[in-house]
């Protein structure tokens, strides 16, 4: 066996993701665990698949990942990313496909801080005229 191995960080919300692509027939582990037993919803695992199967290269590679911080929406968004920034050191020539299908782009929504004086980050306290 190969002992070459890809490797990409992805971000999203408060979530950071490890990404390690090594050559082999569709593995997939999250944190030491299998996939179906890490995430449970079906919309995770079909975001965490995307880049792959854009690429179609959904059974070319084991992949190993160590994710921390976040909920499981953000971990499954950061996995993508990191994904799709390992399948571009593998081939340079999915840059155009993962770009357009915006996949490389770190998404920078995070929760807003709440504010002093206020009840959260937009919401006030309620108002009393009388």
């Amino acid at each position: 066996m190969s002992k070459t191995s890809y490797y990409g960080t992805g971000r999203r919300k408060a979530a950071t993701a490890r990404v390690y692509l090594r050559p082999g027939n569709g593995g997939f582990t999250v944190n030491r665990r299998e996939l179906d037993i890490y995430f449970r919803r079906e919309t995770d695992k079909m975001i965490l698949k995307q880049p792959l199967t854009l690429t179609e290269t959904t059974e070319n590679f084991d992949i190993t990942v160590t994710v921390r911080g976040g909920g499981t929406t953000g971990q499954a968004g950061a996995i993508k990313h990191g994904i799709s920034r390992a399948l571009l050191l593998f081939n340079p020539e999915f840059r155009p496909a993962l770009k357009s299908a915006g996949f490389l782009t770190r998404d920078s929504r995070i929760k807003e801080r709440k504010k002093y004086g206020q009840k959260g980050a937009r919401a006030r306290f309620q108002f009393s005229k009388r």
